[in-house]
């Protein structure tokens, strides 16, 4: 009985930090919504934890993002949308045939290429940046979607995922695909990919998030407005000499939305994709 009890007393305590850890992690995006929801001599003058709680509520920031002068959000919206998906799309297919030859495909120089994957993957985005610039702006790409998508379809850590997943790929469903006939290519297209669900999920999430928030890179190579990305033209909102920050809360939420929609519909693939994709040898 007492071990019962003890034993309950720590599920409970430990359910309760969950709780509070979980609240903290989530605190700043629910001020944000709430934020977009009130008047704008509103969102400040209750800092304490009723600012979670709006005493009115107005829709005319999200009216005001969306169907202003002042930033062409939906615009913007729509090149993020259409990069970010060809980056994912694109990805997808180079990155998985990529690791796919790396695991079935020996070939001389094989091991030396995959450490030189590893090794890219390590080696921070800002010191590459200037000499992307540089091959970006001899190929003439400048302020073009190519420079948005291109530098960033190949990606050395989801090689590296890749790779780990098809390491544990059930080798008697490619031996059976190669007696029927099947090459490799038919093999990997007939067979591999659409049992590697999950991992194909887990790339395309994890794809998305890091290129949906990037704000460097688009900032350098898209100057010309019709091309540029929804986290720059985020900052034309403080620009103005009187900041609305009703608005600008509402245009974050609004840039939110994609991230959480893609984690919800792809979560059960993307557990599974991290739990099978663990080191092996």
């Amino acid at each position: 009985m007492r071990y019962q009890t003890k034993r309950k007393t720590e599920n409970l305590i430990v359910t309760l930090a969950i709780l509070v850890l979980g609240f903290l992690f989530i605190a700043p995006l629910l001020w944000m919504i709430v934020s977009s929801l009130k008047p704008e001599t509103g969102i400040f003058k209750d800092m304490g934890f009723t600012s979670f709680i709006p005493k009115e509520v107005t829709f005319d920031n999200y009216m005001a993002i969306l169907f202003s002068d002042r930033v062409n959000f939906l615009h913007y919206m729509w090149n993020s949308v259409l990069t970010v998906t060809l980056i994912v799309f694109f990805g997808l297919i180079v990155n998985s045939i990529c690791a796919y030859a790396l695991v079935k495909l020996k070939f001389p120089g094989s091991d030396i290429i995959l450490l030189v994957i590893i090794a890219l993957y390590v080696v921070p985005f800002e010191s590459m940046l200037i000499p992307l610039y540089i091959v970006v702006n001899s190929f003439g790409w400048i302020n073009t979607y190519p420079a948005l998508i291109v530098p960033f379809v190949a990606s050395a850590f989801n090689i590296f995922l890749f790779r780990q997943f098809f390491l544990g790929f059930p080798k008697e469903l490619e031996e059976a695909a190669m007696l029927d006939g099947a090459s490799p290519w038919q093999t990997f297209w007939r067979v591999v990919a659409p049992n590697s669900k999950p991992v194909f999920a887990t790339a395309a999430i994890l794809t998305f998030v890091s290129q949906w928030s990037d704000f460097m890179w688009p900032l350098i190579v898209a100057t010309d407005k019709q091309i540029q990305t929804i986290q720059v033209g985020i900052q034309y909102l403080f620009a103005d000499r009187t900041i609305e920050y009703g608005q600008i809360m509402a245009a974050l939420t609004l840039t939110t939305i994609p991230v959480i929609l893609i984690f919800i519909f792809f979560q059960r693939y993307y557990v599974q994709g991290i739990t099978s994709s663990g080191v092996k040898g």
